[in-house]
C-alpha cells in the first residue's frame, strides 16, 4: 500500500471506519480542493478525496506547476489503492485524471468521470497562457469575477496562468485505451466544449462509455453537485 502525500490529496482516511470506496476529485484550472462540495452528497461508505495542486489554499506558498508530467508523477505516487476507487475531474481536472489513470494502468480507477473537457486527443483551440496580465484578465473575467479586484487578481492570475500553461502545452501521446469505463458529463450551453468533443472520449476506453449533459455552461457543476454526485454513486455501486 502506498503512503499518501497529503499535500496532493486531501481527505484520505477521513471516513476510515466506514469507507468501502473512494472518489478522487480533480479540480478545474484556477480551482482548488475546496472548489466543489461533492463529498456531502455521498453516503458514509464513500470517501471523497480532493486533489490539491500547488499554489493555492494550503499550498499557497508553493510555486504552481506548469508541466503535466510533473503533476501526473506526483499524483500517481499520492493515490492510495487500498480501496476500490474512481476518478472525477472537471475541465483541467478531467485531463489530469485521465493521464493519472493511464499511468496507474492496472492499479488504476475502476471508473473515470470526465467533466467539461474535450477528449484528450483533440487539440485545444485556445492559447491564452502567453497573454500579458491585462489581456489574460480580460479574457478570463467572465468566469473569474475575482480578477476585477486588484488584490485578488494579484493572487489568482499567476495560478490561472500556470494552470492554462499546463493544459495548453499538453500533448497527447497515443496508447492503449483505459480498461475501465468512462462517463462524460457536460453543460448543454457550454461555449468552450462541444458535445461532439465530449463524445470523442469514447475512443479512450475499451470498456463502457456514457455521456450525460446537464443544463448550464462550462461550470454547470456549480448548480448540479447533488445530481452529479448521485449519478456517480449509482454508477460505481451497480
Amino acid at each position: 500500500m502506498r503512503t499518501v502525500d497529503e499535500r496532493w490529496v486531501r481527505g484520505i482516511g477521513s471516513r476510515r471506519e466506514t469507507a468501502r470506496r473512494r472518489v478522487f476529485v480533480f479540480h478545474h484550472a484556477g480551482g482548488s480542493a475546496s472548489s466543489y462540495q461533492l463529498g456531502k452528497h455521498f453516503p458514509a461508505d464513500v470517501e471523497v478525496c480532493a486533489v490539491q495542486l500547488p499554489g493555492r489554499e494550503s499550498r499557497f506558498t508553493e510555486r504552481p506547476v506548469t508541466a503535466m508530467d510533473q503533476v501526473v508523477d506526483e499524483l500517481t505516487a499520492a493515490i492510495r489503492a487500498d480501496l476500490p476507487f474512481a476518478f472525477f475531474g472537471h475541465s483541467m481536472g478531467a485531463l489530469i485524471a485521465f493521464e493519472v489513470a493511464r499511468q496507474l494502468a492496472a492499479d488504476g480507477p475502476d471508473h473515470v468521470f470526465a467533466s467539461a473537457h474535450r477528449a484528450p486527443h483533440l487539440a485545444d483551440p485556445t492559447v491564452l497562457h502567453g497573454l500579458d496580465d491585462d489581456a489574460l484578465a480580460d479574457r478570463l473575467a467572465a468566469t473569474n469575477p475575482a480578477l476585477a479586484d486588484p488584490e485578488l487578481r494579484e493572487i489568482f492570475l499567476p495560478i490561472l496562468r500556470a494552470d492554462l500553461t499546463l493544459c495548453e502545452t499538453y500533448v497527447h501521446t497515443p496508447g492503449e485505451p483505459l480498461s475501465c469505463p468512462i462517463t462524460v458529463f457536460g453543460g448543454r450551453e457550454d461555449d468552450i466544449v462541444t458535445e461532439a468533443e465530449l463524445r470523442a472520449w469514447r475512443q479512450h476506453t475499451s470498456a463502457g462509455f456514457a455521456l450525460r449533459t446537464f443544463p448550464g455552461g462550462h461550470f454547470y457543476l456549480r448548480g448540479a453537485e447533488n445530481v452529479v454526485a448521485e449519478h456517480v454513486r449509482r454508477t460505481v455501486t451497480v
